[in-house]
């Protein structure tokens, strides 16, 4: 209830009564009264509970309060997180009462050195986290020596004690099996070095965090750890160390640092929590993930992770956009789980929202907002009001001129850069089964700027963009006779010939489209025959359906190839629609196949295998196509086939 934001004043209410019987709770962030939590939870039997960031009307006196009030409360419950609580002035902290406790973290939280001095007393008190509180001497922690393991201590920034004072206080908590001494780069700590340094000390450590320490050296560290055999963990992010070969080796040693993806991804781990790190792994994470090749879920996640955790912190939510956007560019969203790429995806709509002038950090959103694969298999929210879909309406207008005229002068400029590539895939997205932004392409001149594209590059990404736009105009029969011109029949007959597979076939589906009706064809004077020929034939050339393309063919329906499948009498234009059908469903059968069924493409296939004057290529796809789409359901679920 509190990740989904649900639990309220009113929902906690269910909480009352003794018909559950909690014994862990987490109420981080939630917009919760002080009764509302006392009514809800304070009657429980909890062991743990965990109220960070409450809100400011449940502060943490009174959660204390609340705890107290119950006397099995204060004598078991064990684990208290209260990280980012919020403090009136002069409120006394009742930490002494809960006896029990074993964990308590007051992170960033107003907690001085006499509330330090109560919590030293605590009998069973094993673990504690002071991070960036307001404590300036830490010499009560010796009054629970012989009994603290864990201290977190990270960000001291009201310290007073000198190193050397420190280091005795520390040298003391003989049991400590992990310490956080990491801090924040700018304020050139240099206790970690010292430490370091020290050869009497720790003894049983096992988990060591000095990430953001000055003057630390991989040979100090190094000599640290083998000095000490079972340690598990060290935290070098921020730091000059963790490059040299011993932390590669080291079996058993994990690492945050920033030295490789290994380390990079153990520190987006373990400084989730904390922005001033988070920001630095993101940053290293973004230089190894520039020309990535692999597909990483795993690293996406912690990216997700990150950016929910710090919604409203600039430097985490950019960096984190152009990671996200690097980890699914091209093809790599293809290998990445839907639903992680639905969180994603959300995440990024939530940074739009609560950064809209920041522009770098808007066009990283939107780069990744691009791929086909979100926006075609991701589930999220498309709903729309009616008034938004109105506005819509006048910003698609606007886009597509403001496209156009960016395709327009670099192409006057004969400037072949990325912006063009985007422009152009942004106008191929925005025409897709969208027959308003068509008319408006074709209505500000589109056909040609578009012209002129092709008679200015001739690199394929750029010639298969525009044809696959062209595409799309084509599918709109009202629309289709504009482009039956000399200049379009002249490119897209030698684009059919290109050795580019993805632009011979976009020009043959410019040509099939238009081809299909013949009325436009008449008063033209051009030859629609021989170019008909010139598809069939080079669709006879082109290799198996199932060949792999540079460009990923995706499509939201294939109602637009249905009236192409039925035309009998023009068997050229038949064979591109179902050797267009047959590639998608042999590349995705899962969506393509489920598709066809429900769309009521089956029976048109069925049609084609049965019909005596089919051609018999186009019987045979029809035929490959049937038997994919069996045997996919006969593996998944069953479905009627004609």
């Amino acid at each position: 209830m509190t990740w989904q934001g649900k639990l309220t004043d009113r929902t906690a209410s269910i909480f009352r009564g003794n018909q559950m019987r909690l014994r862990l709770v987490n109420i981080k962030k939630a917009k919760i009264s002080t009764a509302a939590f006392i009514k809800a939870f304070c009657h429980h039997k909890l062991t743990e509970l965990d109220a960070t960031a409450a809100d400011p009307d449940l502060p943490m006196p009174n959660i204390l309060h609340g705890l107290c009030s119950n006397n099995w409360l204060q004598q078991n419950l064990q684990c208290l997180v209260l990280d980012s609580t919020s403090i009136r002035q002069d409120s006394r902290l009742l930490f002494g009462q809960l006896t029990g406790l074993r964990v308590l973290s007051v992170f960033s939280v107003c907690f001085h050195n006499e509330d330090l001095a109560n919590v030293s007393h605590l009998p069973k008190l094993e673990s504690l986290d002071i991070s960036n509180t307001l404590v300036t001497d830490i010499s009560a922690l010796l009054t629970c020596k012989d009994r603290l393991k864990s201290l977190k201590m990270h960000y001291m920034k009201c310290l007073t004690m000198t190193t050397p004072q420190i280091l005795e206080v520390i040298k003391e908590l003989r049991c400590l099996f992990h310490l956080d001494i990491s801090n924040h780069r700018q304020l050139q700590s240099d206790l970690a070095f010292h430490l370091l340094q020290q050869k009497d000390i720790l003894p049983n450590i096992v988990s060591l965090d000095i990430s953001g320490g000055s003057c630390i050296t991989d040979g100090a560290v190094e000599l640290f750890v083998r000095q000490r055999p079972a340690m598990q963990f060290v935290g070098l992010l921020a730091t000059d160390a963790g490059y040299s070969n011993f932390f590669t080796t080291q079996q058993g040693l994990r690492v945050a640092g920033g030295a490789s993806v290994a380390q990079i991804s153990e520190a987006l781990s373990q400084y989730r929590d904390r922005s001033c790190f988070l920001k630095e792994a993101l940053f290293r994470l973004f230089a190894e993930t520039f020309s990535m090749q692999a597909t990483m879920p795993a690293i996406l996640k912690l990216v997700a992770v990150g950016m929910r955790n710090h919604p409203l912190d600039l430097p985490v939510q950019f960096t984190a956009s152009a990671c996200a956007l690097n980890l699914t560019h091209q093809g790599l969203a293809r290998g990445m789980p839907v639903r992680l790429l639905s969180e994603v995806t959300c995440l990024l709509f939530k940074a739009l929202k609560n950064f809209p002038h920041y522009q770098q950090l808007q066009k990283n959103c939107l780069l990744s907002l691009t791929n086909s694969r979100i926006l075609v298999d991701v589930p999220f929210d498309r709903q729309l009001s009616r008034e938004q879909t109105a506005q819509l309406k006048d910003e698609l207008l606007r886009a597509v001129k403001e496209l156009l005229a960016i395709v327009k002068q670099k192409t006057t400029e004969n400037l072949d850069d990325v912006t063009l590539l985007f422009a152009l895939k942004a106008l191929w997205n925005l025409t897709d089964e969208s027959p308003v932004a068509c008319k408006h392409f074709m209505e500000n001149q589109g056909l040609a700027v578009f012209i002129q594209v092709l008679e200015t590059f001739s690199r394929s990404p750029i010639q298969s963009k525009v044809l696959g736009l062209l595409n799309n105009v084509a599918e709109v029969r009202e629309l289709s006779s504009e482009l039956v011109t000399k200049d379009v029949v002249k490119h897209v007959s030698v684009l059919l010939h290109s050795t580019a597979m993805e632009v011979s076939y976009f020009a043959a589906g410019v040509i099939a489209h238009l081809a299909s009706d013949q009325r436009p064809w008449v008063s033209c004077g051009l030859q629609r025959t021989a170019l008909l020929q010139d598809l069939y034939v080079t669709i006879q050339n082109w290799p198996s359906s199932s060949c792999k393309m540079t460009a990923l063919v995706t499509y939201r329906s294939f109602k637009a190839f249905f009236p192409l499948l039925g035309n009998f009498s023009q068997p050229e234009v038949q064979l591109w629609a179902l050797w267009a059908m047959y590639h998608v469903c042999s590349k995705n059968p899962s969506k393509y196949c489920k598709m066809l069924a429900e769309e009521g493409g089956l029976q048109l296939l069925c049609d084609i295998q049965e019909h005596s004057e089919a051609d018999p290529q186009a019987q045979q796809i029809a035929a490959s196509i049937l038997d994919d789409f069996r045997v996919h359901f006969t593996n998944h679920q069953r479905l009627p086939l004609c």
